[in-house]
């Protein structure tokens, strides 16, 4: 389906709004047009022909109809411009939302090849884009065709022969608009795309700010945003010199063209001893050609936002048109967490495989760590068991179902996670432990600080539990950011943990805490922990080392030290050569 069919199903939803504006403005565009053929009858039938018995009273009432027509137009342009502009808005609402909820929708794989700022530049730029098309763009067109096709009407009543002849206006002003399109849409697309770049770069800039003031990367990041601001620039430089030749210049060569034609039609009908035009018809043509080019000025003004529009909407629909998975509402019983990955192989590219053949179980209640070099394939296998992707071979299950079959809201709804670092909404202690869930009660979340030790950490704030968090935590601890989010994890009781390195970024007294916050949510839970510390995970029930994305040894701490392979490798690496002592 094309851009502008789709743009037209989305403005559908509203018709109602819309049409009722409409048949405001044709009133309004009816009492106004009107106005020109008073004036003639009043000039034609009474002041031309007045003689001795010269009545002013005919004349009166023609002019207080006029004056009424002039109040109705006002009246009723004024309601179909708040009525179209409700229904604009409502549009751009509906397309908003629905962008920002399909957003949630896409794999996450969708986002590694996407920069965060160019999903926002889709979501908030272009959308707005698209608003000036329904709130400007075509507001104009339905009041500019109204007023012309109004126009014409009076025009052919009028003269029928000099109105044909103006007819030839229309071809023109589409063909005009075809030409300006070829060259505008090229120039639309480049200018877009360089605002979702810099969209990116700036955003990319401000995460990392604090590593390209330490690395002095400033002039270095400077010329790059400055190599797409003069990129952007040069484009933009074209489409004001493409607007400049298509809009008062263009309506002004033919507003002389078509004046040219009107003096030489009356002028060689006087001339040529025809039929004599009255003074009023006169008046009423040079009134309706005057009139006529108001709304093709309007509409020639408009094509550069609708050609920004038209771009920006194809933009908006290809992110549509992206494949997501509809949010389920489907619940699942509460299951046990017995984890198996049968001959399990996965690719982030195709053929490219980072995990290989990998084959482990994990019963309720165990915990089970993976270790190795970075690459090695140990946020891959979670990222699978979470299912933010799908495998290239082999099964995933739990408590022998297939995840393949479940849908992944309902599979994720009892299961938790603790990254390595934290993500905090803005808002508050309190709402970032419950994420506003309605089954996780004040009682609940103070009870969930309360078991992982939070409340030593947090009691000192002033608000307690109701400290604002502004984006991404910022103002917290690394600690404290950690233990709001093992209360998170807590307080939604999930049958299988995830804790991704949850103890690598902090310090040592507060590593104490949350060891014992970590120990209060593997009771009962099956537990995955990916560790750098290999101090951290001596106490788990198997440990499984990763090398180039396959399993290279598997057992308990002990087994694996008296292996002395890779496992044993690392720990001394960690703890020391006295390790070597010790074992031996």
């Amino acid at each position: 389906m094309g851009t502008g069919k789709r743009l037209v199903n989305y403005a559908l939803k509203f018709k109602q709004t819309l049409i009722l504006g409409l048949v405001l403005l044709a009133v309004a565009v009816a009492a106004d047009l009107a106005g020109p053929l008073i004036v003639k009858e009043i000039i034609d039938n009474h002041i031309a022909v007045a003689g001795a018995d010269f009545d002013f009273t005919p004349i009166a009432q023609l002019l207080v109809l006029f004056l009424g027509l002039g109040i109705v137009t006002a009246i009723f342009r004024f309601l179909q411009y708040i009525v179209l502009q409700k229904g604009a808005n409502l549009i751009i609402k509906k397309m908003r939302n629905d962008v920002f909820e399909h957003v949630q929708r896409l794999p996450i794989r969708y986002f590694d090849d996407l920069p965060a700022g160019k999903v926002v530049s889709r979501i908030t730029n272009d959308t707005e884009a698209i608003r000036d098309l329904f709130v400007t763009v075509l507001s104009q067109f339905a009041t500019s065709f109204m007023y012309i096709g109004g126009i014409f009407i009076a025009m052919f009543y009028l003269e029928w022969r000099l109105a044909a002849v103006l007819l030839v206006l229309i071809p023109l002003l589409y063909a005009w608009m075809l030409l300006y399109r070829k060259y505008a849409s090229n120039y639309n697309h480049v200018v877009r795309e360089k605002v979702s770049e810099m969209n990116g770069i700036i955003n990319e800039s401000i995460q990392g700010m604090t590593i390209i003031q330490a690395f002095r990367q400033e002039k270095k990041m400077k010329e790059e945003f400055e190599g797409l601001n003069d990129h952007h620039f040069k484009f933009q430089r074209k489409l004001l010199v493409l607007e400049g030749i298509a809009s008062y210049n263009l309506v002004g060569a033919l507003r002389s063209v078509v004046f040219v034609v009107f003096i030489w039609f009356f002028g060689s009908a006087v001339l040529s001893g025809g039929s004599v035009v009255t003074v009023g018809v006169l008046y009423a043509f040079v009134d309706y050609i005057i009139r006529l080019f108001n709304p093709i000025s309007g509409i020639v003004n408009q094509f550069a936002k609708l050609e920004q529009a038209l771009v920006a909407a194809e933009r908006v629909f290809r992110l549509l048109d992206r494949t997501g998975e509809a949010v389920s509402d489907e619940q699942i019983e509460r299951y046990d967490g017995n984890v198996r990955f049968e001959n399990v192989w996965f690719a982030y590219k195709e053929e490219e495989y980072v995990l290989k053949d990998i084959s482990f179980e994990a019963k309720q209640g165990e915990t089970v760590a993976l270790v190795g070099h970075t690459g090695s394939g140990k946020s891959s296998i979670l990222n699978l068991l979470f299912r933010f992707y799908d495998v290239s071979k082999g099964t995933i299950t739990v408590d022998g179902k297939d995840i393949m079959s479940m849908p992944r809201q309902a599979l994720r709804s009892h299961m938790g996670i603790v990254l390595q670092d934290p993500y905090l909404f803005s808002g508050t202690i309190e709402s970032n432990i419950s994420l506003n869930d309605p089954r996780i009660t004040r009682d609940r979340v103070e009870q969930a600080l309360l078991q992982v030790g939070g409340d030593r950490v947090l009691r000192h704030l002033p608000k307690g539990i109701d400290e604002p968090v502004v984006e991404k935590g910022s103002t917290l601890s690394s600690g404290q950011r950690q233990l709001i989010s093992f209360a998170r994890a807590l307080a939604f009781d999930p049958a299988i943990l995830i804790l991704d390195e949850a103890t690598s970024n902090i310090d040592s007294e507060t590593e104490e805490i949350i060891q014992h916050a970590m120990d209060v949510l593997k009771d009962g839970r099956t537990t995955f922990i990916i560790a750098h510390r290999l101090s951290t995970i001596k106490n788990a029930d198997r440990i499984l080392v990763l090398d180039r994305g396959e399993i290279a040894e598997s057992g308990t701490h002990e087994e694996l030290m008296k292996l002395e392979g890779q496992y044993y490798q690392m720990y001394k690496l960690q703890s020391g050569t006295s390790i070597a002592r010790s074992v031996g």
